[in-house]
């Protein structure tokens, strides 16, 4: 930790701005791309509507599909972020209770939607709710994190990543953001 930055806590900057929906649709934009590539494609995305937003759910739902592939979205991205839309307008994602809502009943909440699973529910839980204690142990980051700072020959399983994050209870949310840190620094060599 005395190599990193200490911890913003969140959620901070544009993530505190905005919808729950549209820091969901931003993650879903975000799945498996180079953070560069995404926020390029997220903002051509925003620009879709008039006002500086990602289009809400009625205006998502009106939009064809050829304007979100027009901006960069995948078909699968797109689709995630239609069903995500439908779940919203139709009330099985209550995102306004969201706060109310337990750690579990938001990832299984959320995990309804096609194209969302545990880890964009973990990413919502860390950067968008502030949760303290999500240990998103299938995250590639988090696993090069562990074994950069156990010095493994190789990255952990998640279950590995569990159980080596046990003592960090109750905020593996901030180890979360350090394993991503130490991920952004040179690794070390391994004896």
């Amino acid at each position: 930790m005395s190599r990193v930055d200490p911890f913003p806590g969140f959620p901070v900057g544009s993530r505190a701005r905005g919808s729950h929906f549209e820091a969901i649709a931003r993650s879903i934009v975000f799945q498996q791309l180079a953070g560069n590539a995404a926020s390029t494609i997220y903002e051509r995305a925003r620009k879709l509507t008039p006002g500086p937003r990602f289009p809400k759910p009625d205006e998502v739902l009106a939009m064809p599909d050829d304007q979100f592939r027009g901006a960069g979205l995948s078909a699968a991205k797109t689709r995630a972020i239609k069903d995500l839309a439908v779940h919203c307008q139709d009330g099985r994602v209550r995102l306004r209770n969201a706060a109310r809502m337990d750690d579990a009943e938001i990832v299984d909440m959320l995990s309804q939607v096609w194209g969302i699973g545990e880890w964009t529910a973990q990413m919502f839980l860390i950067f968008r709710l502030g949760r303290l204690d999500v240990m998103p142990a299938g995250d590639l980051g988090v696993r090069e994190g562990v074994r950069r700072l156990d010095r493994l020959p190789e990255r952990p399983t998640p279950a590995e990543v569990l159980e080596r994050a046990e003592p960090w209870t109750p905020l593996r949310s901030v180890a979360t953001w350090v394993l991503y840190r130490v991920c952004d620094q040179p690794p070390p060599e391994i004896p």
